[in-house]
This record gives C-alpha cells, sequence and structure tokens, in this order.
C-alpha cells in the first residue's frame, strides 16, 4: 500500500527541505537521486553492494533513491553496462533486502524498468539478435537491431508487467519506465521509427506500443504502487521529439497511468549527445532546467522531477524555488556526498563535498568499470570502507609531507580520525597538481577537490605550513609516530632515440612558462588528460596543432562524456588527430624541428616538420624524500596490502619508531582518485 516513507522534519523555510506528496507517497525532502546504474550488481541481481551503495544515500537524508538504471526486463535487452536483471525472478529477495534497508533509513524507494532496444550489443548476454522500431544502428554501441515484429512487442510487454510485479511484490515504492534512446521511446520519435505497419505514422500509431506497456504496468502494479517515466520531451534534433510533441506523448501517457516525470532534453545514441543531456565539467551547469519549466507548465499538477548538471545546492534551491520542478534530482552530486541532505538540514552545508563533474561515475561504466567518483573514495566501497570516519582510540601524532589531493585526503581522515595532524607543502599554495589542471577552462571545476579538503583540514586543526622545502631531518625532528609522503610527481620524459633536449613538457604548456607557436605537434604518450588540455590551449591561442598518439585513438583514459567536449573544440580549431603513430626522434633542420614518427603497427615512418613538439607521458615519482624517510621508518616504507583491502589497520611496528607510507603520484604516476584512495585505505586505520 501507499505509505508514508517517514515524519516530515521542519523545512526551516528551505525549499530543499520541504516534504513533497508523490501521487499518495510522503516524501521526506525534494531530493531524489534518480535513476542510473553504477554497476555495482553481481550476476544481475542487487546484492550487498548494491544494497550499501543505495542505504547510504537513504542515512544521508534523500527523499527517494531510485535503483536499476535502465534494469532490464527481456533477456534480449542485454546489459550495456552492469544492469539489473528484472526478468529473473530471483531479483524478488535481493530487492526486498534493498527496500527494507532503504525504507528503515526513512527514504522511499523505486526501480527503473526498460528494455534497451538498439542501445547494446548483438554479442553480449544471450547473443539475441536486438529489437527496436526500426533497424537503425546506434552510433554509441554500433548494433543493428531487427524491426520488431508484433510477437516480439506482444511479449516484451508482458515482461515489463512481469517486471512490474516483481518490485511490487519486493515492497517497492514504485517503478519508473526508460524512455530516452531505449526501445520505447523508439517508436514516438520519428528520427527512429520508419515503420510502415500499423505501429509507424501520425502519433496514435506510433505510440500505439508504449501506451501497451504502461498500462500493462500499471495494472501489475495495482493501486498501491507508483508508475513514473523518465522520458526525452524534447530531443533537441530536428526531426525528431520537440516539446510540443513530447508535451503530447506525455499527456497520453498520463492519461493511462503515469503518475510523475522526469525530465531528459536531447539524444543518447552519441557519445557526443550523451555528453549534453549529462554534461561533464567544462559544460554550462543545469542546461535544461527551461525544458523541465516548459513541461511543468504545460502539464500543471503532473509532479516534474530532473537531473542533469544539478551539481551544488544553490541551483536545486533556486530549481525549487522558481518553480521550475517540483522535486530536484542531484543524483552525481549525492555520489560526490552521500549525506548532502543530513549536512544541509544539520547547518553544515559548507561541509558538503561538491560534485565537480569529473563524471568519473559515469564514465567508468562505459569503460565497462564500477562507477567511482573522482574524490569520494567510499562510493561503492561502503561495506568496507563507510564514508563515516571513526574517531580513533589513541591520538598520534601524524606528519603529512605534499598538499595535493592525495596528501590532503589523508590529513582531513588523520584528523577525521582525531590525531594532530602536520600538513607541509614546498609550494605556495596547497593543491599540487590539480592546481595545474584547473589552469585548463575545461577542467577548473577541479579545484574543488581542493579547496574543499583544504577547508575541512583547517576545520579539523590541521597545522598547515606552505612554502617550505622539508629534508628528512626536518621531519623527524617532529617526532612523528605517522608519516605520509605524498610529493607527487614530475613530468615523466618519453624515450627517444635523439632530441628529447628539443621538446617541451606539456606542463610548461599548461602553466604558461611556455607558449610555442605556429606548427606545434603534440604527442602524447599518457592518453589521459593532459596532452588534450595542451593542444586545447595552443589551438585557442593559434597554433596549427596536431596531436599524435601511439594508440588507436586519441585520449583513450578520457571519458566519453569529457572526451567528446575536447574532440569538439579540436575539430572546429581544425586540429589534426593522428592515431597510432609513436615519437621516435626529433632533430634541428634550420629553423624547423623534424619529428620522426614511425606506424605503432608496422614499419611505416613519417616525418613531420613543424616549430616545436610537445610531449605528455604522465609523471615520474617525486620520491627522494619517501626513499630517505622510508630506510628511518619502523616499517621501512611497506604496506600490508591484505590489511589494506580489508579495511583493516597496519601492522604495529614491533620495536616502536614512526611508519612511513607514500601515496598518489609519489608512488607512480596514476590519477587523482587513485591518490585520495590511497590515503583513504592507509589513514582510516592510523
Amino acid at each position: 500500500m501507499v505509505r508514508d516513507a517517514h515524519e516530515p522534519g521542519g523545512a526551516g523555510g528551505d525549499p530543499l527541505l520541504e516534504p513533497f506528496d508523490l501521487a499518495g507517497l510522503r516524501l521526506r525532502n525534494r531530493v531524489v537521486s534518480t535513476s542510473h546504474e553504477p554497476a555495482y550488481a553481481e550476476d544481475g541481481l542487487p546484492k550487498a553492494r548494491y544494497r550499501a551503495y543505495h542505504a547510504a544515500k537513504a542515512r544521508g537524508g534523500v527523499a527517494m533513491t531510485m535503483v536499476g538504471g535502465s534494469a532490464v526486463v527481456s533477456r534480449d535487452s542485454p546489459s550495456a553496462f552492469g544492469n539489473l536483471h528484472l526478468y529473473r525472478d530471483e531479483a524478488v529477495p535481493w530487492l526486498a533486502e534493498l527496500a527494507e534497508a532503504v525504507h528503515g533509513a526513512g527514504a522511499a524507494l523505486t526501480c527503473q524498468l526498460t528494455h534497451l532496444g538498439r542501445r547494446s550489443s548483438n554479442r553480449s548476454g544471450d547473443w539475441l539478435p536486438l529489437v527496436a522500431a526500426s533497424p537503425l544502428r546506434e552510433a554509441a554501441h554500433r548494433a543493428v537491431p531487427k524491426e520488431a515484429e508484433p510477437a516480439d512487442l506482444e511479449r516484451i510487454t508482458a515482461e515489463f508487467a512481469a517486471a512490474a510485479e516483481r518490485c511490487r511484490a519486493a515492497g517497492l515504492d514504485g517503478v519508473e519506465l526508460e524512455a530516452y534512446g531505449h526501445l520505447l521511446d523508439g517508436f514516438w520519435s520519428p528520427l527512429t521509427n520508419r515503420r510502415t505497419d500499423a505501429l509507424g505514422g501520425d502519433l496514435d500509431a506510433c505510440s500505439a506500443f508504449p501506451l501497451a506497456v504502461v498500462r500493462a504496468v500499471r495494472a501489475a502494479l495495482g493501486s498501491d504502487c507508483l508508475l513514473g517515466v523518465r522520458m526525452a520531451v524534447d530531443e533537441g534534433d530536428a526531426g525528431g521529439v520537440d516539446l510540443a510533441r513530447g508535451v503530447e506523448v506525455l499527456r497520453r501517457l498520463v492519461d493511462a497511468g503515469v503518475q510523475w516525470v522526469s525530465v531528459i532534453h536531447g539524444r543518447i545514441d552519441t557519445e557526443a549527445g550523451l555528453a549534453a543531456v549529462i554534461p561533464p565539467m567544462g559544460r554550462p551547469a543545469a542546461p535544461h532546467l527551461a525544458t523541465a519549466a516548459g513541461v511543468r507548465r504545460a502539464l500543471p499538477g503532473l509532479p516534474v522531477m530532473h537531473a542533469g548538471g544539478i551539481r551544488d545546492v544553490a541551483t536545486a534551491r533556486w530549481a525549487l524555488t522558481e518553480g521550475m520542478v517540483d522535486l530536484v534530482g542531484m543524483t552525481r552530486a549525492q555520489i560526490a556526498e552521500p549525506r548532502l541532505v543530513a549536512k544541509v538540514a544539520s547547518g553544515r552545508e559548507a561541509e558538503v563535498r561538491p560534485c565537480v563533474g569529473a563524471s568519473e561515475c559515469l564514465d567508468a561504466i562505459y569503460r565497462g568499470e564500477p562507477a567511482h567518483c573522482v574524490h569520494n573514495p567510499s562510493v561503492g566501497r561502503e561495506l568496507v570502507h563507510p564514508d563515516e570516519i571513526p574517531v580513533a582510540s589513541r591520538r598520534r601524532r601524524c606528519v603529512v609531507v605534499g598538499g595535493g589531493p592525495g596528501g590532503l585526503e589523508a590529513a582531513r581522515v588523520l584528523a577525521e580520525r582525531g590525531h594532530e595532524v602536520s600538513l607541509l607543502e614546498a609550494a605556495p599554495a596547497l593543491g599540487g597538481q590539480v592546481r595545474l589542471a584547473a589552469r585548463s577552462e575545461r577542467r577548473r571545476d577541479l579545484i574543488g577537490t581542493v579547496d574543499w579538503r583544504e577547508a575541512e583540514c583547517r576545520r579539523l586543526g590541521v597545522g598547515i605550513l606552505t612554502g617550505e622545502l622539508v629534508e628528512a631531518g626536518d621531519v623527524v625532528a617532529l617526532d612523528p609516530e605517522v608519516v605520509v609522503v605524498a610529493t607527487g610527481g614530475l613530468p615523466a620524459g618519453v624515450e627517444l632515440g635523439s632530441g628529447m633536449d628539443l621538446t617541451i613538457p606539456a606542463w610548461e604548456v599548461l602553466d604558461g612558462s611556455a607558449a610555442p607557436s605556429g606548427r606545434v605537434l603534440v604527442f602524447d604518450e599518457s592518453g589521459a588528460h593532459a596532452a588534450l588540455d595542451a593542444a586545447e590551449r595552443l589551438a585557442r591561442a593559434g597554433a596549427e596543432v596536431a596531436v599524435a598518439t601511439p594508440y588507436r585513438e586519441v585520449g583513450p583514459d578520457v571519458g566519453v562524456t569529457t572526451l567528446a567536449g575536447y574532440l569538439e573544440v579540436l575539430g572546429d580549431s581544425g586540429v589534426e588527430l593522428v592515431a597510432c603513430r609513436r615519437l621516435v626522434a626529433v632533430r634541428r633542420d634550420g629553423a624547423e624541428l623534424v619529428a620522426v614518427l614511425v606506424n605503432e603497427y608496422g614499419r611505416g615512418r613519417v616525418e613531420r616538420r613543424c616549430d616545436a613538439v610537445v610531449v605528455e607521458a604522465g609523471t615520474t615519482p617525486n620520491d627522494e624524500l619517501y626513499r630517505q624517510l622510508a630506510g628511518r621508518s619502523a616499517n621501512r616504507g611497506a604496506v600490508d596490502q591484505a590489511a589494506l583491502l580489508a579495511g583493516g589497520p597496519q601492522p604495529e611496528p614491533p620495536d616502536g619508531g614512526f611508519v612511513c607510507w607514500r601515496v598518489g603520484d609519489a608512488v607512480c604516476s596514476r590519477s587523482i582518485a587513485n591518490a585520495v584512495l590511497d590515503s583513504w585505505r592507509l589513514c582510516l586505520g592510523v
């Protein structure tokens, strides 16, 4: 039956905290975590890891958490990114445990259901042919479906209803149908429905199958379980669904039993489209609120929720205050900070860990990995490393050397544990390589990973000293019990036969100390952001830029949503992208440089004349201080990996003395997320 999800607390005038009646279900506030897939399922089922992830959000105060981002209802809708298998009865007890955990923490729970249509692969799952409204290839997954036949659609309608019944049986509060880029909306969009039978043509014909699904699901749910839809009410593409057509479709869905809409603007059948729908850093925040507001005006009384780049509390409040939405989706924001609502409600809004839009949570699943956050290491690891940090039983003297994200995280966690912490940084400001990366206009929001940690360290009483280079003796003189070395890395060179002295590190382009012009070759051996940042900066300054890489594509370690932005700018700027070419030598010829590149997959050799060569190969550890301190430490710098991975403390040295560890790029060239996780795991056990 429909029931109160909680007792509404005092809103105190904050629109985020006002209760809301969603078709008879009382929500404790206006903040939801919308449907998304973190790829934490095990064998397609929402087991312990999946449950812990959503339970953390429920404990953190969210009104409703929505699971099963594209939970699939049919076997010919094979998982594309870790989807739940809602065509299986085995899902029911796991969903029931999930519902009990979420309801017990005061939040409502719904599950999104879908048939992916053409948005999957013919070579995954059971290798069944994909089905869609028409046999059109989807660019993102490159699969060609067959045109769905009447028997297919009858079966799939029944499978939608059966999946909805499983959700109802498990005690969920409702289900949401997915209708953007998937099977259902493929029928009512003119861009994807080319049928000439009774399911093509005017809107009555094109919406017949989706409406049949809605009616079947509504009947399966009964009167005590809610039904919503997440749909692209405006595809933003000429010839596709515009707002007028989207509203008309939505009106029909409401007549068939839909009780709320989660508004989407755009298309996700290309990587560029996905990046526009779910904007990463470097793009305007919350770009589609106007579309949500248009739906709310056109269909008064229909609850409207929206998520799409609403990363901060101020924007969420504004959207509610201006009447653009009834419920605000802060999905990525609550991946970064699962206790977002609780912190706002308790007057600790300044302590909210900000979402910086790095989109690692989304990009990871498109690489076939579970979702993670660039600077919340507990996400997906709640069973071993919960977000709440307990106070240690004994206070210790701790010294952290290096104030990049790894060092700041070490200092923060140690201080949260109740230890006495000193943080020493050689540069005049904290931030390390993040401060360099944030000089890129595209990645400027990354500085939030540093600013938040610095503020938290100061709040927690960490002693911070900047602008002084320390030696091993200086550290030992502080009489520490724990030393964490987070001194980062230095630009790594490229192994060339000759001419390395003629090249410019990408770092020097990014920090502005080098500004080559004319014809510039950027050689990228790391495959991450730095080379693309340098190429973009040079192209914007008017240089004629080519980016060469030994890999099959540029930026293989840059996520799809972020890479789309780079490729847009580089393409519009005329930057040449050269794959499968390795730089092997550089020589000077008069006023010019000659870069020698070889085919990575053959013996071909080409020479390019240019005015400058910029190289990027990641970092090499700046580890001299670590090696000196490790030699004096009781543990000789060793890390017990078994204890680390189990979430336990590192062994106590038998003979006393201080223990020493290194983290981040001081170990080897990695990412912000690696550095933060290193420190989190090590320092939680101190």
